[in-house]
């Protein structure tokens, strides 16, 4: 698991996912009829909103910091009857109910870095997809020009105000591994306070192993899932060669 996880309050302020996803998902997950499981949960981004619609969710993820903040934001909430948070791991989970949704929301699916985890993954989903269930997952799409300009280079991701007048920089490092098909990233938080003074900077890294749409086809076709949605936005605008995000949604075959 990613160090980058323990700093979940840095996590919340600068990963605030793709435009238009959590309404998405919340659609998906009121159209479902049942229970949904929301793999790689993180800090409840989008499981609390499905909850607060009403909708029983179980959230699993790997990090014990994530699931914290995510029972505080859920009590916060009102939503903790709602939400059920596990530690587990996305390749090798067992749990006696099936779901009528499963979603691996913001990419986190390219947290698996090697075919077979990625086999094991798409395995037990489908062994928790109930009769009628659908599978929803996104991924951004590799882009060469992309790989170009990033290649070993910091860049500024962004820079956000904390509550206390702080200002949070977030800077990544990206190296990668085209034969394996890795991004290796260092990722660094700088806290200045109000003077301009940094006060805390910390240094993680995580590693994703990108994949490209016509695999992802045939990795879910080998696992008992066949793509019946595919959208290049989560505006639901056709997937095109200039889509930069591949959404799809699929059943059991």
């Amino acid at each position: 698991m990613s160090d980058m996880y323990r700093w979940a309050d840095y996590y919340d302020l600068t990963q605030r996912g793709v435009a238009g996803d959590v309404e998405f998902y919340l659609e998906m997950a009121k159209k479902a009829g049942g229970p949904v499981l929301d793999l790689a949960c993180g800090t409840g981004r989008i499981s609390i909103p499905i909850a607060q619609a009403g909708v029983k969710v179980t959230g699993i993820d790997l990090s014990s910091d994530m699931l914290e903040k995510a029972r505080a934001k859920a009590l916060e909430a009102g939503v903790a009857d709602n939400l059920k948070l596990l530690q587990g791991d996305m390749r090798k989970f067992q749990l006696e109910q099936s779901f009528s949704l499963i979603m691996i929301p913001f990419r986190s699916f390219l947290h698996l870095m090697h075919i077979h985890e990625q086999m094991k993954a798409l395995t037990c989903i489908r062994k928790h997809l109930a009769p009628g269930g659908k599978f929803v997952m996104n991924v951004f799409v590799p882009k060469i020009s992309h790989f170009a300009e990033e290649s070993e280079k910091m860049s500024l991701r962004g820079t956000y105000r904390m509550d206390d007048g702080d200002e949070l920089a977030m800077w990544d490092y990206t190296r990668y591994d085209h034969f394996q098909q890795w991004s290796e990233v260092t990722r660094i938080y700088e806290r200045s306070n109000p003077a301009g003074v940094v006060t805390e900077r910390v240094k993680g890294t995580f590693t994703l192993r990108y994949i490209f749409p016509a695999e992802l086809h045939h990795l879910l076709r080998l696992n008992g899932l066949k793509v019946v949605e595919r959208y290049g936005t989560f505006a639901k605008t056709p997937f095109d060669a200039s889509s930069n995000e591949c959404i799809l949604v699929a059943e059991a075959l």
